[in-house]
């Protein structure tokens, strides 16, 4: 019974016939056969066992793909039928969208005509408007530009008026500046307007008798650094002159284009301009009262530019007779040399005090220099000392690097015992 059941156990542990068999050998002869006859009925049914699960697996297999065609044939219809479900619900949304589109489109028409329509009205208000306040304004400019037109065409007749006023005025002019010391008094305060806006009043005088002893006096003269004595000054004279018949000979000459006359006055102007620069030399160049030549103004640029016209005259004024011809512009130009001449003497006469100040300042800075240098070695000697106590600082570290530190209440107890005043944390 014990062996029935071990081969039972054998075979439903799957054990294989083999390791069946050698149990069975160890047993005895005499059961040999009855276990034969049961191994053989327990392989047949083991056999009919397999065949029953053959089938069995069989007939699950046929019945799952049974009921898998089922549940595919299922799923395909009701995944037809809620795709016609849809289809059908979008097809009724899509015609629903149809209808409301249709219906806001009738309203946007609707609106877009009733906004042309409003517009259409604006529009003809708004030209009506523009062409009334065009209308208004393009005859209020009309009249104001008739008016204005009226008001200059005024101006200019009441212009020609003082026109013609101007001309006898000029015709007067021309009466008055035929007298020779009226024209001389005319260039005088032309040149005394440009000294004083150019120079300071103690800076040239007038009326100056340039020379010691003459009776002669030179309209303008600029006092100059440098005289003879440290109290005289020493003069630059300026004499205007203005031969305006020469002149006037000479454009009518060459306004007629007659090169004879033309040459004749200019050559009575050369020979009046050289007689005016000889009396300048002879009665205002005094040297060293005065500077060694002397300016012969002219007041008008067109006299200047005639006399510079004629070959060699300047020069020749230069040289023979000392004396410099200026014109308003040249005058001017002259004159701020003058400045910058008088600032440069400014500076050389308080080069002396700065060079006095700079030897001063030399001086001192060798001074300075002899404490900075015993204040370094001061400095130095300080470093050095540092320096030593430094090392003696880490000498002393070394020596108290094993030395246990005390709490730090034991510490403030210890040192308030010792009568320090305020107690250090170590």
């Amino acid at each position: 019974m014990e062996l029935g059941l071990g081969i039972l156990l054998a075979l439903l542990a799957g054990a294989n016939m083999v390791l069946v068999l050698q149990v069975l050998r160890r047993q005895s002869p005499v059961s040999l056969a009855g276990l034969e006859n049961q191994l053989n009925a327990l392989e047949k049914n083991q056999q009919r066992l397999e065949q029953t699960l053959r089938d069995d697996l069989t007939q699950g297999r046929a019945e799952a793909l049974q009921h898998a065609r089922s549940g595919r044939e299922e799923f395909s219809g009701t995944l037809k039928a809620h795709g016609d479900s849809l289809l059908a619900r979008l097809s009724e949304a899509t015609s629903l969208q149809l209808q409301q589109l249709e219906k806001v489109r009738g309203a946007v028409e609707q609106k877009l005509q009733q906004i042309q329509q409003d517009n259409t009205q604006k529009l003809e208000q708004m030209r009506a408007t523009v062409d009334e306040k065009l209308h208004a304004t393009l005859e209020k400019r009309l009249g104001e530009s008739f008016k204005l037109v009226s008001e200059r065409l005024e101006q200019v007749h009441k212009g020609l008026g003082e026109m013609q006023t101007l001309a006898s005025g000029v015709g007067d002019l021309k009466r008055v500046l035929t007298n020779v010391k009226v024209r001389g008094t005319w260039g005088e305060i032309q040149l005394g307007t440009l000294l004083e806006q150019m120079l300071a009043p103690e800076q040239y005088e007038r009326n100056v008798a340039v020379v010691p002893g003459s009776n002669e006096r030179v309209e303008f003269a600029v006092r100059l650094p440098g005289g003879h004595g440290s109290d005289q000054p020493m003069w630059l004279p300026i004499d205007a002159k203005f031969p305006q018949e020469n002149f006037l000979r000479l454009l009518e000459a060459q306004e007629q284009a007659n090169p004879d006359l033309v040459e004749k006055a200019a050559s009575q102007l050369e020979q009046n301009i050289k007689t005016e620069a000889k009396k300048i030399r002879e009665k205002y160049i005094s040297p060293p009262h005065t500077s060694d030549f002397a300016l012969l103004f002219l007041p008008t640029e067109g006299l200047f530019a005639e006399v510079l016209r004629r070959p060699g005259l300047f020069e020749l004024l230069q040289n023979q007779f000392r004396v410099t011809v200026a014109g308003p512009t040249t005058l001017s130009a002259i004159l701020n040399s003058l400045q910058m001449g008088f600032r440069t003497l400014t500076i050389e006469k308080r080069s002396s005090e700065v060079w006095s100040l700079l030897g001063t300042v030399k001086n001192e800075f060798g001074k300075f220099g002899d404490i900075l240098e015993k204040t370094h070695k001061k400095l130095q000697e300080a470093s050095n000392t540092l320096d030593d106590a430094t090392k003696k600082t880490r000498t002393i570290e070394q020596k108290l690097k094993n030395v246990q530190l005390l709490p730090t209440a034991q510490t403030e107890e210890l040192l308030v015992n010792t009568g320090q005043s305020s107690p250090v944390n170590v």
